[in-house]
């Protein structure tokens, strides 16, 4: 008997459900004996102290009365005995059916059968006949970044989550999900891999060489993504057979670096369309602060057209009349020569050669200062960790360990003279604390910040951030720049390039009389035709139908142009 009842168990119930069961069968069977044990004394004190007799069915039922609170009254005791049999049989029946009882009903009962819907519920493969879509192997900030960018250009997306029960909650809030184990083949085949788009590997090094060897045994010619978080796994993802491999964090020191302020001025270049660069630069201690644009007439001097300006974190559109501030970085467009006429008129400006800090000793920040150091600047760098003192030796030109908010140990690294601090701690609210410090000690530094929660931009520019950059949104630009198959831009939080087919709406009209601009905030800085040349565009511009629009903005602007032109 005992082994048919395991084996029906084994058939009926699942093996994560059966110490539920085994904890909800004990606590009745211990409800059980209560009530039997309750009956016999309620026997024993009718019989012996009261005179009378009663059936056996008469006890339970006196004892389901009285713990139960029913207290019908049809039957009681008249000594003082009975009477404290009776308070003891109502003070447990209220702990055991009135407190415990629910708990033990939802605990062991009603939510695993909950669990158990819910994984039921969660889809288990794509809608058949799913073609072109990106395939995301984990919801994590990044994948969260990429999915608003992805929704932007309708490009169609699926989430591996392997816990069916997050999956069914997932599909509830209306995120495109399959269930599954991301290394597991039958994962693959139910989302159709053969058919997708890319696959995103955004999981662990380990789990990502895994899931490049599955993807390839079942479509080899599927394009893969994969994140990498050492650099020692580069190779070895490469070698497993993926076409992409994203160093974000050694990427994002690099493009923090680019954003510095050392040495002589000189524009960042910071993307690239077609032929096409995209770069900023600062006018602090430039001829050019205090000056409208209609005067310093960078077009007619240099070629360049000033497309922004950044204003502490904030981009602002610009018309002739926009002044440019102590703290402005206007951005341009312009050809390579073109760029380089504007960095031989900026490089006599601004000469402070004073060392760069750098805050935090993290993957991020020695990839900011190897970058900044290749470039032959001086870097200073402030690690809380005495224990990282042998592997950060070598790598800035001189360490300072300890709290980076003690004034005399950051005044001694140099920030009282430092062109630039860069805060790459993966702690937001440290990055936060420490901007506002180095802006109050230093209001001329320029302030360059990761920030590893998208939430968070708002308030470290608030605190006097002058560039923010994400890990999320580095890694979505990386992969969208693969899917349109275009050049990475990176222009700081908030602000993209979109390539966007021009609407049948719009088509044959001159960019002039579109007012894209004033109707979406918008900004559009070129024209990629068919075969992939990139024009830059001018008021007189005919948007064929055919071609691309290159626009910058937000992606709210975005969304705007999306509903107004169709």
């Amino acid at each position: 008997m005992k082994f048919l009842t395991s084996q029906l168990l084994t058939l009926l119930i699942p093996a994560r459900d059966r110490p539920n069961i085994r904890a909800l069968v004990s606590y009745s069977l211990l409800l059980v004996a209560t009530v039997a044990l309750f009956a016999v004394g309620f026997h024993f004190i009718m019989y012996y102290y009261e005179g009378q007799e009663h059936s056996w069915l008469t006890g339970v039922y006196w004892a389901l009365t009285v713990m139960t609170t029913l207290g019908f009254g049809d039957i009681t005791f008249h000594s003082d005995v009975g009477r404290m049999f009776s308070i003891v049989v109502l003070l447990t029946g209220v702990v055991l059916l009135l407190i415990v009882l629910p708990f033990v009903f939802i605990r062991f009962f009603y939510a695993p059968w909950m669990e158990a819907r819910m994984r039921f519920h969660a889809p288990r493969e794509v809608p058949p006949g799913t073609r072109g879509h990106v395939i995301l192997c984990g919801l994590d900030s990044l994948a969260t970044s990429l999915r608003a960018r992805l929704r932007l250009h309708d490009i169609p997306h699926f989430v591996i989550e392997p816990d069916p029960v997050k999956a069914a909650q997932l599909y509830i809030d209306r995120v495109p999900v399959v269930t599954g184990r991301v290394e597991d083949r039958a994962t693959y085949e139910a989302l159709q891999v053969e058919h997708a788009r890319m696959v995103v590997a955004n999981c662990t090094d380990t789990l990502n060489t895994n899931i490049t060897l599955t993807i390839r045994d079942l479509a080899p010619q599927v394009p893969i993504a994969a994140v990498v978080e050492n650099e020692q796994s580069i190779d070895l993802l490469e070698l497993t057979g993926s076409n992409h491999v994203l160093p974000l964090k050694l990427q994002l020191g690099e493009y923090l670096a680019n954003r510095v302020n050392a040495g002589h001025v000189r524009c960042h270049v910071v993307g690239r369309m077609g032929d096409l660069l995209i770069a900023e630069f600062p006018v602090h201690n430039t001829p050019l602060v205090g000056r409208p644009l209609r005067e310093v007439q960078l077009r007619e001097n240099f070629g360049v057209n000033v497309v922004a300006v950044w204003e502490r974190g904030r981009m602002v559109p610009v018309t002739p009349d926009t002044v440019l501030a102590d703290g402005s970085f206007p951005v341009v467009t312009g050809s390579e020569e073109q760029i380089t006429s504007l960095d031989t008129y900026l490089v006599i400006y601004n000469t402070n050669f004073n060392p760069v800090l750098v805050i935090g000793g993290g993957k991020v920040g020695c990839a900011t200062t190897k970058t900044l150091r290749s470039r032959g600047v001086t870097v200073h760098m402030i690690e809380r960790e005495e224990s990282l003192r042998h592997s950060l030796e070598g790598g800035a030109d001189k360490l300072f360990f300890g709290d980076a908010a003690d004034l005399d140990l950051i005044m001694g690294a140099g920030l009282a003279d430092a062109p630039s601090v860069l805060l790459t701690t993966n702690d937001d609210a440290m990055n936060i604390y420490l901007a506002v410090y180095c802006r109050r000690l230093n209001p001329e530094i320029r302030v360059i910040s990761r920030i590893t929660h998208e939430r968070n931009i708002e308030a470290i520019h608030r605190a006097g951030a002058d560039f923010v950059l994400s890990y999320p949104s580095l890694g979505a630009e990386a992969v969208m720049s693969l899917l349109q198959n275009r050049e990475s831009v990176i222009l700081g939080e908030g602000f993209d390039l979109f390539y966007v087919s021009v609407p049948a709406s719009l088509a044959g009209q001159p960019l002039a009389t579109s007012h894209i601009r004033a109707r979406t905030g918008l900004n559009v800085l070129a024209l990629r035709l068919p075969y992939g040349r990139v024009v830059p565009a001018t008021a007189s511009t005919v948007l064929e139908p055919d071609c691309e629009l290159v626009m910058l903005g937000s992606e709210s602007q975005r969304q705007n142009f999306t509903a107004l032109f169709k």
